[in-house]
């Protein structure tokens, strides 16, 4: 066996990008697609039944094809209001920055809270009455502590987050937030508060980023990457990149290269690349949703955010259920169906793997079927008009608790 080069900061780096993302899930889709992998066979032949769906899906939530992205932003609308709309709206914000900043809190602290809330747990919304759950409960349950102050340390100027309010975050407090008790039980619960106490102890210990314009906190990141643009512009791909050079320490990672720690990242046998990244598996997939969620602020903002479609797909069990569910992706061993399995299986690692691969393979056939292109109908918006919802109606359609088609054991920082 040759033995491979010795491991550099920039192998590390290299994997923390879209790029590497799509190139590693394409892999792994050539390799399913030559029988080679071990829990997967690929039927493309289902693709266009796919299409099918997800375009009856567009069709019926998006009629005149004016799609958003699939963002934070959404799931802060019940009933046909949106919540941070109006909570905005409602402020006078000294300038751009200032709201943008507030954003920038807001959907980094949502989006972290955000892993899957399994099937049991509601939040009760006194507004709207109603009772929510999955991401939409969650939604509403962050924005809630966010509009009361809950991560604010200034009693003067709630809408804010600030990383010693973090630092010192507790399990209780997020147990409060989310209503969550014996009967309305959350998953993950101890890994989300850890998550937040991370991101805070980060950006204090990183002030140059988080506080350039105010005490550290997640808004900083607006400052930074307003810093990065160039004439007004920056890609999305970069967006991505700097979140997880800022914010990768904070993800309790199974692996680290050169000393890096590489967050949603996993280990492949069937992945060989000959070099020290090999078997190496990158996903990023809540890091790539915060990117998504970051783009209308620094749009609202006056910051043209350009190459949205550089990002990938998310591979999470909504898109990925979706191709399983209606036969796209087949188990080899039925059994594993009723089974739970870790994250970092290997058949963990190819459903998620196989999942990017497969919604850009869909975005080409809906675009051609649509006469739309890449920049008409970027990946994003397909993920919000199409596959997230198809995926989440396929999952009730098949199961009464909506509950994905394979059963992930998660810790509440993946998913």
């Amino acid at each position: 066996m040759t033995a491979l080069p010795a491991a550099t900061e920039r192998d590390a780096l290299s994997l923390l990008t879209a790029q590497a993302v799509r190139d590693r899930a394409n892999m792994m889709l050539n390799i399913g697609l030559d029988g080679g992998l071990s829990h997967f066979r690929i039927d493309l032949d289902r693709m266009d039944d796919v299409a099918d769906i997800v375009l009856a899906t567009v069709a019926k939530n998006y009629p005149s094809h004016d799609i958003p992205f699939h963002a934070r932003w959404r799931h802060f609308t019940i009933q046909g209001v949106d919540r941070w709309a109006r909570i905005a709206g409602s402020m006078k914000w000294p300038d751009r920055a200032a709201r943008a900043r507030a954003e920038f809190d807001l959907a980094i602290v949502s989006v972290l809270l955000d892993a899957g809330a399994g099937a049991a747990w509601r939040y009760h919304d006194k507004a709207s009455g109603q009772a929510i759950g999955r991401s939409e409960g969650l939604a509403i349950a962050s924005l809630d502590m966010f509009a009361r102050g809950v991560f604010s340390s200034n009693p003067r100027d709630e809408f804010r987050v600030d990383a010693d309010k973090l630092a010192e975050f507790t399990v209780a407090a997020l147990e409060q937030g989310f209503q969550v008790s014996a009967e309305n039980p959350l998953v993950g619960l101890e890994g989300r508060a850890d998550l937040l106490r991370r991101l805070g102890r980060l950006m204090v210990s990183r002030k140059a980023i988080f506080e350039s314009s105010d005490t550290p906190r997640p808004g900083g990141l607006f400052d930074h990457l307003l810093a990065r643009a160039k004439g007004d512009a920056i890609a999305a791909p970069s967006i991505l990149h700097e979140m997880l050079l800022q914010l990768g320490p904070i993800w309790p990672s199974q692996l680290t290269l050169s000393g890096i720690p590489l967050g949603d990242c996993w280990a492949h046998p069937a992945i060989k690349t000959g070099d020290a990244t090999s078997g190496l598996v990158p996903l990023h997939k809540l890091s790539q949703w915060l990117t998504y969620s970051l783009i209308e602020p620094l749009q609202r903002a006056g910051v043209e955010v350009t190459d949205i479609d550089g990002l990938t797909g998310l591979a999470e069990y909504r898109n990925g259920g979706l191709f399983v569910d209606l036969g796209a992706l087949v188990l080899r061993a039925p059994a594993d169906a009723v089974r739970a399995h870790e994250v970092d299986s290997t058949l963990v690692v190819e459903w998620r793997a196989l999942t990017i691969a497969l919604l850009d393979r869909l975005a080409g056939k809906i675009r051609a079927r649509l006469d739309r292109d890449a920049r008409s109908l970027p990946l994003a918006s397909l993920l919000e008009g199409g596959t997230w919802a198809a995926g989440r109606a396929a999952a009730y359609a098949r199961r009464a608790d909506g509950s994905p088609p394979i059963k992930v054991i998660s810790d509440g920082t993946v998913f």
